[in-house]
């Protein structure tokens, strides 16, 4: 077993974010009395609106910018987004879906053997942190892809990134390092 052999990885997203604008100015009490689903956070100004399929929860503000959570993959995200941009279009807004981007995306990733963590520390030191007492994992962070990991002595990795491409290539680029500190 050698770190260059093709290893089949299943990198599972668990929740990819998005945001987009209405350009419009939202209502939030009528989307509150109005709309389906719906939690109104007067204190803060906002407005939560779930949708069930796809599971998606979205925060709302009356600026029109929109921010969806709790998608699956980014055509899921973008789906969902446009759903609940309909929806705001059939309460009598004049909503225009413009400015989406996908914003974060969580996967998670487990690697067929276990990791020693001080080991992987002192051999990755700039980009690698490791602090036992505050958290279990190893912060990991790659600034070109503007992705970070953590990475448990289990050989569970989670990963955050702007976007699927750069969490894939965060775990490829990864396993050898990882490989390199197993136990």
């Amino acid at each position: 077993m050698d770190a260059d052999s093709d290893v089949a990885l299943d990198i599972l997203i668990t929740n990819v974010v998005c945001v987009f604008r209405t350009r419009c100015h939202l209502n939030l009490r009528k989307i509150a009395l109005e709309g389906a689903n719906v939690i109104y956070k007067r204190d803060v100004g906002k407005v939560l609106m779930k949708l069930r399929k796809p599971r998606i929860t979205a925060t709302i503000w009356s600026s029109g910018k929109v921010i969806c959570t709790g998608a699956t993959s980014e055509e899921e995200a973008k789906f969902g987004a446009r759903r609940l941009a309909r929806s705001l279009q059939k309460l009598g807004f004049q909503v225009i879906f413009t400015d989406f981007k996908v914003v974060n995306v969580l996967a998670v990733c487990n690697m067929p053997f276990e990791i020693r963590l001080p080991e992987f520390t002192k051999k990755n030191r700039p980009h690698a942190s490791y602090e036992p007492e505050l958290h279990p994992a190893v912060c990991y962070r790659m600034k070109t892809l503007r992705a970070t990991l953590q990475i448990f002595s289990t050989g569970s990795i989670t990963v955050t990134g702007p976007n699927v491409k750069a969490v894939a290539s965060a775990v490829e680029q990864i396993y050898p390092f990882v490989f390199e500190s197993r136990k």
